[in-house]
């Protein structure tokens, strides 16, 4: 089966969420149906688009690939979301993520840094931002994925403190991240280095000083 499809074949895909669902053996008709089904445990709802095997292969035509670069950024934010995913290192991506098992069908390593690479410079703000390499003149391999943006973010933690009253209060990093106050919250167990960078934002509008480099780092908010 070709790996290449006409511009008009993405165009019509849908951005829905529909669970994945085994293809059947005769020939693939990418669906846009957004119907779903129940799901199980914690498994991730693929959109039907996943099982049309050109979405593996980075299409040449300049109009298809951007559609289909639109729905790789779809599919790693919501996946992301729905997994509680901070951040993706290319040597220990999630295993069902780039790939179908079902149809034969991965995202090589060179496509999936050029995805990543895309979401890094989306035009309406970066949905991934690549963290600097360990050693310099090495290339980064690890990014943080922004399925909300820092904005947001910042929003939702500044919001729990005002509701809780917890404002003039010092909170350490770590209670920000695991503490018992923030059960049930979306930032639980953020990644650290990402916690940062929301902080960041509060500190920027005045909302919030920092202390220290640790985990143990006060936070206090005004």
């Amino acid at each position: 089966m070709s790996t290449t499809t006409g511009s008009s074949d993405f165009a019509s895909v849908s951005t829905s969420t529909a669970p994945y669902t085994t293809p059947s053996t005769t020939t693939y008709t990418p669906s846009t149906s957004t119907t779903t089904t129940t799901t199980t445990n914690n498994s991730f709802p693929f959109p039907t688009y996943t099982t049309f095997p050109p979405f593996y292969t980075l299409q040449p035509n300049l109009q298809t690939r951007a559609r289909q670069l639109e729905l790789w950024s779809t599919l790693i934010t919501t996946y992301s979301a729905h997994h509680h995913l901070f951040r993706l290192t290319l040597s220990t991506l999630p295993a069902d993520l780039f790939s179908n098992p079902a149809i034969h069908r991965s995202l090589k390593p060179s496509d999936i840094r050029l995805v990543l690479d895309h979401l890094s410079k989306h035009e309406s703000g970066p949905r991934v931002e690549w963290l600097a390499p360990s050693s310099k003149g090495e290339t980064s391999s690890t990014c943080l994925v922004y399925w909300k943006s820092l904005s947001e973010w910042a929003d939702l933690i500044y919001g729990w403190v005002d509701e809780t009253g917890q404002k003039g209060a010092v909170l350490t990093i770590y209670e920000l991240r695991e503490g018992e106050g923030v059960g049930g919250r979306e930032w639980v167990g953020m990644d650290e280095v990402f916690l940062r960078k929301v902080l960041g934002v509060l500190v920027k509008r005045g909302k919030a000083q920092v202390f220290g480099l640790e985990e143990s780092a006060g936070v206090k908010f005004f």
